[in-house]
């Protein structure tokens, strides 16, 4: 077993990557109080909570704006005023979004949209619930490829009650919008 013992390992000039070990290694260890710094993690990454109710019509696809309280936000791409996400990083991303829903009898329907696409696409992922006249929460999550530029994420409810009915709550433990980019997808 060799042993190589040194300060500072820098890579070469104009290279962006420094590599260690090969196909072959399967484990890097460190000893006890050694640290690695600057890898990459999963940023950006968003959370924000419904602050209010919104009221959404019977029969049409409609963009939550009411995901308000905003958690924390690494690199500013989650945006309060639009309840969209536009990452600035190209990668996979792991989305989550819940919403709750007060005595809905009919279909409803919670959708992680790409772009504002509604139907018929990859870039929309529906969860359906249907239960009649009781209060309870709707989750869905999905994975997207976004660009790092133009794509955008939001959140679109649909209800066939033939009323308005409303989606949100003040206590913001029921209504959770949240994305992060994966690493090594």
């Amino acid at each position: 077993m060799s042993k190589l013992e040194t300060n500072t390992i820098d890579n070469i000039s104009g290279s962006s990557t420094l590599t260690i070990g090969d196909s072959n290694t399967s484990t890097i260890a460190l000893k006890s109080g050694a640290t690695l710094t600057n890898f990459p993690d999963n940023t950006p990454a968003f959370m924000a909570t419904n602050d209010s109710t919104q009221s959404v019509s019977s029969g049409a696809w409609t963009e939550l704006s009411n995901y308000d309280r905003v958690v924390f936000n690494t690199g500013s791409n989650y945006s309060a005023a639009t309840n969209r996400f536009t990452p600035t990083v190209a990668g996979k991303y792991f989305f989550y979004a819940s919403v709750r829903l007060g005595n809905i009898s009919a279909e409803n329907y919670l959708s992680l949209n790409k772009n504002g696409a509604t139907s018929g696409s990859n870039d929309n992922v529906q969860t359906l619930r249907n239960d009649g006249g009781s209060t309870y929460s709707v989750q869905n999550s999905c994975i997207f490829d976004m660009n790092g530029s133009t794509d955008y994420v939001s959140v679109f409810v649909y209800q066939s009650s033939g009323f308005n009915q409303d989606y949100g709550d003040t206590d913001y433990s029921y209504g959770r919008f949240l994305g992060y980019r994966i690493i090594g997808a």
